[in-house]
């Protein structure tokens, strides 16, 4: 792990990051997620935690987008609502799976149904997804950026060639954390 220079609290106030795993330069991935032909959404096939608060802009999302889920909003998430100083609200949920995969992943073409809502709609995607699947394959834990569980457990289909981890998701981290964060960030990587 490496400490950086201050404490940079993501644009939500939580979560606040305050170390670095170095493997989110060497871990590598496949980034043209949509490109992609040979994954089939596999890392979708889990659940997602999601802010509670998230959670609720999608549960008061208006019908087009309820009507394009396809599942009653109350079997969008698992009953569990966790205490989590990690996420904006404080409390974290979970998105439920169907049929193997998370209940807002496409069951008809690919990829993420809040995503491509939120895009056809001129939305700002970042308001209804999960802050974790943005962030997707590097994560948050104790403060620390880090590589996704599947990136360090190996079973991530599209781990191995592309862009670093990092370079991947530059830009959402700049979003969420600010340019400073990517300054310092960058200035590791060069090292």
């Amino acid at each position: 792990m490496i400490a950086l220079s201050k404490a940079y609290p993501s644009l939500l106030g939580a979560p606040v990051l305050i170390s670095v795993d170095e493997r989110i330069f060497t871990s590598r991935y496949y980034q043209n997620c949509m490109g992609c032909s040979f994954c089939h959404d596999a890392c979708c096939q889990h659940g997602v935690d999601i802010d509670a608060a998230t959670a609720e802009r999608l549960l008061a999302a208006p019908d087009k987008f309820k009507k394009r889920v396809g599942v009653p909003a109350s079997e969008w998430f698992t009953a569990e609502i966790t205490e989590d100083v990690e996420f904006p609200s404080g409390y974290n949920r979970r998105t439920a799976t169907r049929n193997g995969a998370c209940v807002f992943r496409d069951p008809k073409s690919r990829g993420c149904l809040i995503h491509a809502y939120s895009l056809e709609e001129g939305l700002d995607y970042h308001v209804l997804k999960p802050m974790v699947s943005v962030l997707f394959p590097l994560t948050f834990e104790h403060g620390v950026l880090m590589p996704s569980t599947e990136v360090l457990d190996g079973s991530l289909i599209c781990a191995g060639d592309g862009p670093s981890c990092y370079d991947g998701v530059r830009g959402e981290l700049a979003y969420y954390f600010g340019d400073d964060l990517v300054r310092e960030l960058d200035g590791m990587k060069d090292d």
